[in-house]
């Protein structure tokens, strides 16, 4: 079984990108664009996520596979996120004191990476991890907010489109990226609120596979998880070799 898989919020919506900006002066958070550029709203974006903690996150997603979808609230200690495809689901949910993962047999197999023996173990329970240990690390850090400037894309390439977001009336980013040896090709368009912050409303990213949209709100939401009522402890599913 394989914990260090990125969480299917990352691979789907979250691609962590380096942020570079060379030469650009400084602009407050917060403040008009007068005559917006490419450079000038990814600064504005830069400066408003840096303030943010917090942040509600919605996928949907279809593919040539079907249809998916992830909800997640990421907070600055704690988290949670909730993967559904079909019959394939799972949830993780972190706290400063554990990381615990649950989910039908389908997923906890098929996604999560989990033996057959290794899911009759768990059950219809939670596997705690522990603080401390990489399988909580993991998790953590995909749920649990230490920069949201990965949400933002590099400023070579991408393009400020002349037109707003009919609906929202927000700034629309485009860029794409090249195939991997793990991903298709992209085309990704990243709406900024044009409002007083600058923040991220959605994303739509479009493959040869599908295409998925991703809705962010609730920026400064307080998260807070509840301790699954039953769970095992990950040494007793996976004990070490």
């Amino acid at each position: 079984m394989a914990f260090s898989r990125r969480s299917a919020l990352t691979a789907l919506a979250l691609p962590t990108l380096a942020l570079v900006f060379t030469g650009l002066s400084p602009l407050s958070a917060g403040a008009v664009l007068k005559h917006p550029t490419t450079s000038s709203v990814l600064l504005a974006a830069k400066a408003a996520l840096g303030k943010e903690t917090s942040v509600h996150v919605k996928v949907s997603s279809v593919s040539t596979k079907g249809p998916n979808s992830v909800v997640a609230d990421i907070g600055k200690t704690s988290g949670r996120e909730t993967y559904v495809a079909g019959d394939e689901t799972f949830t993780i949910e972190v706290t400063p004191a554990y990381a615990y993962l649950s989910g039908s047999k389908q997923g906890l197999i098929n996604l999560m990476d989990l033996t057959v023996k290794e899911q009759k173990k768990v059950g219809t329970r939670a596997i705690a991890m522990k603080v401390g240990t990489s399988p909580y690390a993991n998790f953590k850090s995909n749920l649990t907010s230490g920069s949201f400037a990965n949400l933002l894309p590099l400023a070579k390439g991408t393009t400020l489109l002349t037109k707003r977001d009919a609906a929202t009336g927000g700034y629309q980013l485009k860029w794409k990226d090249a195939a991997t040896s793990s991903s298709a090709a992209s085309t990704s368009v990243l709406t900024i609120s044009a409002g007083k912050e600058a923040l991220p409303i959605k994303e739509t990213v479009t493959t040869v596979d599908g295409t998925s949209q991703t809705r962010f709100s609730q920026w400064g939401e307080r998260v807070t998880v509840t301790v699954p009522k039953s769970t095992v402890p990950f040494a007793s599913v996976i004990p070490k070799s």
